[in-house]
């Protein structure tokens, strides 16, 4: 009984991207100086570091910050690997640089990012818009939208003081309300390709 529900819990095989992912965020972690090679920076993306738009999503300001991104991401990543394995793998690859294209255009008071926050919540709200389009009578799903959109606002309201409940290492570090809303847009964005993509077989069917 308990490994069925384990196997309800944690479906299919083992997220291996994503546990690929959460590895070079722990060896990034372990590695000291390894942060200020390949956190986001805007100065040093002036400079032409443009690794930065992708590697600084995976550096976090101390440990507290790195086990809860990456311990979510990891989660999500079982669900979400197995249940829609190209938008995952596509939105680890696509996230990351349209989330970094937008705080770098849209956001120039951010001089510094990193973690996986914006990606993680950009997942969540995928794979939510995709729970509630298979019922849309079902009300966890709405549930798990609502709280999304009252982190977001209560973070624009706080403005980004205190990181929430995490503490980060660097007291100058501020909870990065744009990239949440960036990440959002694209998983709007990626929901309506597949709801598009989904019509026509949908139809076929009827």
């Amino acid at each position: 009984m308990r490994m069925h529900w384990l196997r309800q819990l944690f479906p299919g095989r083992p997220p291996w991207t994503f546990l690929a992912l959460a590895a070079a965020a722990l060896l990034i972690q372990l590695v000291p100086g390894w942060r200020d090679v390949l956190l986001y920076d805007r100065a040093a993306l002036a400079r032409g570091e443009w690794w930065r738009v992708w590697t600084g999503h995976v550096v976090h300001f101390g440990w507290p910050h790195f086990i809860a991104d990456v311990g979510l991401f990891v989660i999500l990543g079982w669900w979400l690997e197995a249940r829609h394995p190209w938008f995952s793998r596509l939105a680890l690859v696509f996230m990351p640089l349209f989330v970094s294209a937008v705080i770098y255009r849209l956001d120039p008071g951010m001089l510094r990012y990193g973690g996986l926050s914006a990606v993680n919540l950009g997942l969540l709200l995928f794979f939510a818009g995709q729970g509630w389009q298979r019922n849309w009578s079902d009300w966890f799903w709405p549930a798990v939208l609502a709280i999304y959109v009252g982190e977001v606002i209560f973070e624009a309201v706080q403005g980004g003081r205190g990181g929430g409940m995490i503490r980060f290492d660097d007291p100058g570090i501020q909870v990065a309300t744009s990239a949440h809303l960036a990440s959002a847009a694209y998983a709007v964005l990626a929901w309506l390709v597949a709801w598009r993509t989904q019509q026509p077989a949908a139809d076929a069917n009827g």
